[in-house]
C-alpha cells in the first residue's frame, strides 16, 4: 500500500467522526481498587489497639546484680519519709507479683497497676520482681522493673524491701497523691485552722 492509499482508507474510517472538544483539565485514573492484603493490613490496624502505656523496653538498660539493694527518691521527698519507706515502715496498700511474666506483660502489669493505685489515692505498695538469679540474664526483670520506676510520673520513690518483705527482690514504691488525695489534705487543714 502506498501512502496515498493509506490517506484514503484512513479518511473513510473517519467519516463521521467529529473531533473531542479541547479541554484544559488535567485527568488522572481513578484510584486502583485495594488488593486483598491491603485489605487485610488496613482491618488489622483498625482493630488493634494503641498502646498508651509510656513505659518503654529499650534494648539497653543499667543492669542491676540480683542480689543488690536499690533506692532512689525523686525531688521533693523527705529525706524522713524516705527513710521510713527503705526500712519497711509503710504499710503495703497493694502488691504486684511480676514472677514468670515476660518483659511486656510486666511492663502492662507495672503501668496498670501504677495507674490503679494512684487512682485509688494509694501512697504505698510493693512489687515483688523476683533477684533473677537463676535466670540466663541475672537480674533482668528486677533491672526493668526499677528502670519504669524511674520513668513512672506516678513515682515518688522507690527502695528494695526489708528482708520480712522479699529484700532484693521486691520493691517498695511511694506514689503521688492523687489530685483528690491532695484537695482532701487541703480541706482537712483548712478546718484546723479554721477552728
Amino acid at each position: 500500500m502506498h501512502d496515498d492509499q493509506e490517506d484514503e482508507l484512513f479518511q473513510r474510517e473517519m467519516q463521521g467522526v467529529r473531533p473531542l472538544p479541547a479541554d484544559d483539565r488535567v485527568h488522572l485514573p481513578g484510584r486502583a481498587r485495594p488488593s486483598p492484603a491491603q485489605l487485610a493490613r488496613r482491618q488489622a490496624a483498625q482493630a488493634a489497639p494503641t498502646d498508651n502505656n509510656p513505659l518503654s523496653i529499650p534494648d539497653e538498660i543499667p543492669q542491676v546484680d540480683p542480689a543488690d539493694i536499690v533506692g532512689r527518691k525523686k525531688n521533693g521527698v523527705q529525706e524522713g519519709v524516705y527513710r521510713k519507706l527503705r526500712l519497711g515502715k509503710y504499710e503495703a496498700q497493694s502488691r504486684l507479683d511480676l514472677h514468670r511474666m515476660t518483659l511486656r506483660e510486666a511492663r502492662r502489669q507495672v503501668y496498670d497497676f501504677l495507674e490503679d493505685c494512684y487512682g485509688s489515692g494509694l501512697r504505698t505498695v510493693l512489687i515483688t520482681h523476683g533477684k533473677g538469679q537463676h535466670s540466663p540474664t541475672p537480674g533482668r526483670l528486677k533491672s526493668y522493673t526499677l528502670h519504669w520506676l524511674d520513668e513512672s510520673e506516678r513515682v515518688l520513690a522507690w527502695h528494695s524491701a526489708p528482708a520480712q518483705y522479699g529484700g532484693a527482690g521486691a520493691t517498695f514504691v511511694l506514689l503521688r497523691k492523687s489530685a483528690d488525695a491532695r484537695q482532701r489534705t487541703r480541706e482537712f487543714f483548712s478546718k484546723g485552722r479554721t477552728s
